[in-house]
């Protein structure tokens, strides 16, 4: 009897080790920052590039000015050339079905949990040119603007170039809309729960050099919150062309 105690309350000790490592995962895993690089903050006197974080509800957008994309060499580059007119590209990543079907929601329950919870999904990648300046059509509340360096910007477009799925070096339209100008691009990476959204446009912030917390980026009032400081800064006590 003595032993059988004595096996009871070892057996305890570990399942309490194992509640208590699996518990401190998950917090580190929640509270864990993924920094931004200080170097790619404007330096005194740079050109720069405002770049806008659109909050769509659910769901976030960039909007790049149009110039930014058509003048990159490269598949995203000329993606953006042949797209229809507009000062503004709005770019946003999603499930290759549930992202680019608009029609009502209730009709689409089915889909979305498909889209959350099955593995493997595809993925496409929107580039949508838009006449309206963002700053007019989406209320402060509902907008951050960022202010990039050259150096962001080009490591946030190449974030964004990276996901594309190549076709013979080329980037292909997986989808289109009828009477919409906005093209769905095939992505390369997969959607679902552990990988949304709006955790892809956290990475593609922190490639510019905002700082997020990437599995807290389920959200996108939390991708909001993560780019409210307006792009990256330096390192305090170092200078900003520092290397």
């Amino acid at each position: 009897m003595k032993r059988r105690h004595r096996h009871s309350r070892t057996g305890g000790v570990l399942a309490r080790t194992l509640l208590a490592v699996i518990v401190g995962t998950v917090v580190a895993l929640w509270t864990w920052t993924a920094a931004g690089d200080p170097v790619l903050a404007a330096r005194p006197g740079e050109a720069t590039t405002q770049v806008h974080l659109l909050n769509n509800g659910f769901h976030t957008d960039l909007a790049v000015p149009r110039a930014a994309l058509t003048e990159r060499p490269g598949s995203l580059g000329e993606a953006a050339r042949s797209l229809a007119p507009g000062d503004w590209i709005l770019i946003g990543w999603g499930d290759a079905k549930f992202y680019v079907d608009q029609s009502p929601m209730e009709g689409r329950l089915l889909d979305g949990g498909r889209a959350f919870f099955a593995p493997g999904n595809r993925s496409v990648i929107m580039l949508d040119p838009d006449q309206t300046d963002p700053t007019t059509r989406f209320a402060p509340d509902q907008r951050n603007t960022l202010t990039l360096s050259p150096r962001a910007l080009t490591k946030m477009l190449d974030h964004v170039e990276a996901s594309l799925e190549l076709t013979d070096g080329a980037a292909r339209i997986a989808a289109r809309r009828p009477g919409d100008d906005a093209r769905f691009y095939a992505s390369r990476e997969h959607f679902w729960i552990g990988h949304l959204c709006n955790h892809w446009t956290a990475g593609v912030l922190n490639a510019a050099g905002v700082t997020v917390r990437p599995l807290r980026s389920v959200t996108a009032g939390e991708v909001m919150t993560a780019s409210d400081i307006r792009g990256p800064r330096p390192m305090q006590g170092r200078p900003a062309d520092a290397r």
